[in-house]
């Protein structure tokens, strides 16, 4: 019997990551990844076209896949696969038909998902939140995104978008935020104003004066920690999951962010004990996008 192999590919502002999986009964167990700059300035036709190599350089190496997922840095049209919003990439994408044309090039459908509900289904079917009845992920960096998982399957909800943690409105009179409204948690909380709140030039630059207890720094934290908290405690009293996964850049910096972000969860939920509430980091390290895509192209939820 042949075994079902998967192709993952996560388009990133920086990289385009991709995996292959092999599923075995119930199981699945990545068998080769790999990764190259997105080249993000060439905008939308070479953006696509290098998507497109991607692939097919996949495909030359490991054979064709059972089903291709694409896991991509915003909204689209579920019937057309055509973008919607892409905030983080440069170019114009509106309206821009993504997946026709990587169809067309290769000959093969492709399953479109939101990157961070890539990242959901990858920790949730396979990562820290595998075996979890309710497991909402979040994934913290240039933006704030999120998914939920509910009886092992992906919750999209009635418009496909469910689980957009981070646009949900936690200060009306707030900053701006790419999605065009205010006071969204991604606009509080990205990694450019975690750096601009401690005066430094990068999130990174930020967790390492932190670890060596420069206040300005410890204070951002604490402050994008709040506002986090805030995001996740609404969803631990409107969703009561086993557990949050949080994922991204961030979490390189371990507890000394953690630790902040459980504190302030914690500290705005009054209807479930402190100690059930799990806020812990996600285990698949950088390929999860890629991984979810993978898994998306294979369940397509």
């Amino acid at each position: 019997m042949v075994a079902e192999r998967l192709l993952g590919i996560d388009l990133g502002g920086t990289s385009i990551k991709t995996a292959l999986l092999e599923k075995s009964g119930d199981s699945f167990t990545v068998i080769w990844d790999d990764q190259r700059d997105t080249r993000a300035g060439g905008g939308p036709l070479a953006v696509t076209e290098n998507l497109i190599d991607t692939a097919e350089a996949a495909i030359a190496r490991n054979g064709p896949p059972t089903a291709i997922g694409l896991g991509v840095p915003g909204l689209f049209e579920a019937d057309t696969g055509n973008v919607v919003l892409f905030p983080n990439l440069p170019g114009d994408w509106d309206g821009f038909p993504l997946r026709e044309r990587m169809e067309r090039a290769l000959s093969a459908p492709i399953w479109m998902v939101n990157d961070a509900r890539a990242f959901t289904l990858a920790e949730g079917t396979m990562g820290a939140g595998a075996g979890c009845r309710t497991v909402v992920c979040m994934t913290l960096g240039t933006g704030v995104g999120g998914g939920i998982m509910m009886d092992g399957r992906l919750y999209r909800g009635a418009f496909g978008v469910a689980g957009e943690l981070g646009h949900q409105t936690i200060d009306p009179d707030g900053r701006i935020c790419g999605c065009g409204n205010r006071g969204c948690v991604e606009a509080m909380a990205r990694a450019d104003v975690l750096a601009e709140l401690a005066g430094k030039t990068s999130a990174e630059e930020v967790y390492a004066s932190a670890a060596l207890g420069e206040v300005d720094s410890l204070e951002a934290i604490r402050q994008v920690a709040g506002y986090l908290g805030i995001g996740l405690a609404n969803v631990v009293t409107l969703l009561g999951p086993d557990r949050i996964v949080i994922g991204g850049g961030i979490v390189e910096a371990g507890e000394l962010v953690l630790g902040p972000i459980r504190d302030a969860v914690r500290a705005r939920v009054t209807l479930v004990p402190t100690d059930l509430i799990e806020v812990v980091p996600a285990s698949l390290g950088t390929s999860a996008g890629a991984i979810g895509a993978a898994l998306a192209g294979w369940f397509r939820p």
